[in-house]
């Protein structure tokens, strides 16, 4: 085995085998793949695809170049996972609920990628948060808490961290393989017993069509099952922001909003239908509607907010978190209204182009290396179907200089798209794969 083979293999459309795919990943794991190699592995991949048996091989393979986590626990070991949107906060929401409900959730994240944002980047965004923690504390904290959002270590799945990097910086992201590969290889290497994934649709997706993401959906699903992992999926909407906020901390406000049973809509939702096909799965619920009530119980009542607080101090954040939430967030030092031109109706959205905003104003990378400005984003963002006049704001700007948000601002208006007559709105959930 060597690296120029497989890539011209790969160059010239032909299958690789099991072993190929194997090697690659202990390749990429140990360093054996330079970065352009990897850069062109992924390249191909993405111009060509693998078939399923690669899929499930490359999946495999991934997962086992790191640790694999074994739990010995009194309740189910559950996940969910978002094949990634603008405005899209579930995790941090879903996670401390289902932890109420009576399953234990160990949730291994990503950081921003694309136009997208990332579940770490929201709760670093939280003073003190660290996300990065070893096996034993991981294990600690579950136990303790119930749920833990943290980053892959080094020890789960070092092929997949390698590539996930590559991947954002060569215009790769949008392989149906290599996302597959990348979710569930560190979604099996944490030892789930049952995961349920969130496949988005629409323009702040990277599935743009219902077709690519229920083909998407339908890959995650079937590698998933066959890898020995019960799983589900859920299509949803994603044609405008989740939330009508962008940006690393704007978003954790969002959250704190709805877990203090301040603000309900779409987040309660879906977190409901999410977490309703894991409870009924693991025999938590008697069926996804039951499950989807208990969780939504969980969130109005308060137990979730209580269990988030608890693993944010957990994480060392402040203690306090949950009660004062406002006081520790970080403020952008300009915020500007980006007010309509002309009046109309919201008929649509282009939520790739808000979320590439917030990446242009310092909330999300280029470059791997690139920091992050946890204040920075958007709020305020309009919905689809709203009547709008003249002069009244589109969506408010938060930036760390007045030319950023120039840019922004510009950027929201030829984003969203005013007309005469209201437009059918989008059904939230679109389709369940199971």
């Amino acid at each position: 085995m060597e690296a120029r083979s497989i890539l011209a293999k790969l160059r010239h459309d032909l299958p690789l085998s099991v072993d190929e795919l194997t090697w690659v990943a202990g390749a990429l794991a140990d360093q054996t793949l330079s970065a352009a190699q990897a850069g062109a592995f992924a390249m191909g991949v993405c111009r060509n695809g693998l078939d399923q048996a690669g899929r499930v091989a490359l999946t495999q393979a991934m997962c086992a170049s790191g640790q694999v986590l074994k739990w010995d626990l009194d309740k189910p070991v559950l996940d969910k996972h978002s094949t990634g949107g603008v405005g899209d906060c579930v995790s941090l929401v879903l996670a401390p609920a289902l932890a109420a409900c009576g399953a234990y959730v160990p949730m291994i994240s990503g950081r921003g990628l694309g136009h997208t944002g990332g579940t770490l980047d929201k709760l670093e965004a939280i003073p003190g948060v660290n996300v990065m923690l070893d096996e034993a504390r991981l294990r600690g904290v579950v136990g303790q808490v119930g749920c833990a959002i943290v980053g892959a270590t080094g020890d789960i799945a070092p092929a997949d961290k390698r590539l996930y990097a590559v991947r954002d910086v060569t215009a790769t992201v949008d392989s149906l393989d290599l996302i597959t590969a990348s979710i569930l290889s560190k979604k099996l290497a944490a030892g789930l017993e049952g995961l349920v994934l969130d496949v988005k649709v629409g323009s702040g997706a990277f599935m743009k069509d219902v077709e690519a993401a229920r083909a998407l959906a339908q890959a995650l699903v079937s590698t998933a099952n066959a890898a020995g992992c019960p799983t589900r999926a859920i299509i949803s909407d994603m044609s405008q922001p989740l939330v009508p906020s962008l940006g690393n901390a704007l978003e954790v406000a969002e959250v704190m909003r709805v877990l203090r049973g301040e603000k309900t809509g779409a987040m309660v939702e879906l977190c409901g239908a999410l977490g309703g096909v894991l409870l009924a799965g693991a025999g938590l619920a008697k069926g996804a509607d039951a499950g989807a009530a208990q969780i939504k119980a969980a969130i109005a009542d308060g137990r979730a907010a209580e269990r988030f607080g608890a693993m944010i101090a957990a994480l060392g954040g402040p203690v306090h978190f949950v009660e004062n939430w406002q006081r520790f967030l970080p403020e952008a030092t300009v915020m500007r209204e980006v007010t309509a031109q002309k009046s109309g109706i919201v008929q649509a959205i282009d939520a790739e182009a808000l979320g590439l905003a917030v990446v242009a104003l310092g909330g999300g990378r280029t470059v791997e290396s690139d920091p992050v400005d946890p204040a920075v984003g958007l709020s305020d963002v309009v919905r689809l179907g709203a009547r709008v006049e003249k002069g009244q704001p589109l969506a408010v700007v938060h930036a760390s200089r007045p030319v950023q948000a120039d840019q922004a601002a510009a950027t929201v208006r030829s984003a969203i798209s005013l007309g005469e007559k209201a437009g059918t709105l989008p059904t939230l959930i679109v389709e369940h794969i199971s």
